[in-house]
């Protein structure tokens, strides 16, 4: 990069197209206060992260924020909607690909282990370490979506078991125990990757541990 400072033609000129060419896109602005929001969850301490460092980690200031979130709770709403989008977006994708119940299954799996190592300040949210001393409702936020994860874990080993031949009436009950389990399975792989600074990955051995936990 040349250190030369601009001719005099040039020294008026390249500030105002430089300021044109930063200026955000609509709706860029949003995207990057919530990108730069997950990126600070990111830290292993685990740090409450407050809008006057999340503004200056962006070079705004916390009215800017402001604009385009009508709250820090919002921020984070939009978060969980990021979480919410992808995850159910993918469970549809391993659904529709694999006829198996049991192959549904060890797919949803194995996608929330691997979606909360690619995103460790996202699975802070899912774990609602992140949500502490914030809105109450986000708290109920993430339940909800956690509990349709189960849902779908619950329709994944119904569709197993109709394809084993198991009878209907009697394995409900087994249904339901199963997927709870599962879900605290993951929960507890979410719970050890946040409480190792990030350093223990879910996906360690998650291949055995899925055999074992989904065999017959």
């Amino acid at each position: 990069m040349s250190t030369k400072p601009p001719n005099d033609d040039m020294s008026a000129e390249a500030p105002a197209e430089e300021k044109m060419r930063k200026r955000p896109r609509p709706g860029e602005r949003r995207l990057q206060i919530l990108q730069v929001l997950a990126e600070m969850l990111q830290n292993p301490r685990g740090e409450r992260v407050t809008t006057a460092a999340l503004a200056a980690k962006i070079d705004v200031s916390e009215a800017a924020l402001y604009r385009h979130f009508a709250s820090k709770a919002q921020m984070f709403e939009g978060l969980i909607a990021f979480i919410e989008q992808t995850v159910f977006g993918l469970i549809n994708q391993i659904n529709q690909k694999e006829e198996s119940g049991l192959a549904q299954t060890r797919g949803i799996l194995q996608m929330l282990l691997v979606f909360a190592e690619k995103n460790p300040g996202m699975t802070r949210v899912l774990l609602g370490d992140a949500l502490l001393q914030e809105d109450d409702r986000l708290q109920d936020r993430i339940s909800q979506v956690l509990d349709r994860v189960e849902a779908s874990l619950r329709q994944s080993l119904r569709i197993g078991q109709s394809q084993s031949g198991a009878p209907g009436n009697a394995s409900q009950d087994d249904v339901a125990i199963r997927a709870a389990l599962l879900m605290s399975f993951v929960l507890g792989r979410w719970h050890r990757f946040a409480r190792s600074g990030f350093k223990k990955l879910p996906t360690e051995a998650s291949e055995i541990s899925l055999h074992i936990l989904l065999a017959e």
